[in-house]
């Protein structure tokens, strides 16, 4: 494996990573999920994910504090 090969791979796996820690891929992730367990139905939108997401959010607040 090459130089360029492996900095190549660095580079997707420290993409992934930074995508997953940042929650930037929650909404793909939801989809691959609920296409496999609720095929019967579609899923929300893009906006409707990310509201619900920011809704459960606020009703559920785990503080790190005291």
């Amino acid at each position: 494996m090459g130089v360029i090969s492996s900095l190549a791979t660095a580079w997707r796996s420290l993409r992934w990573f930074s995508r997953n820690l940042m929650g930037d891929s929650a909404y793909e992730n939801y989809v691959r999920r609920h296409e496999m367990v609720h095929p019967d139905h579609p899923p929300m939108t893009e906006k409707e994910f990310w509201r619900s997401r920011d809704d459960f959010n606020e009703d559920n607040v785990q503080s790190g504090c005291c």
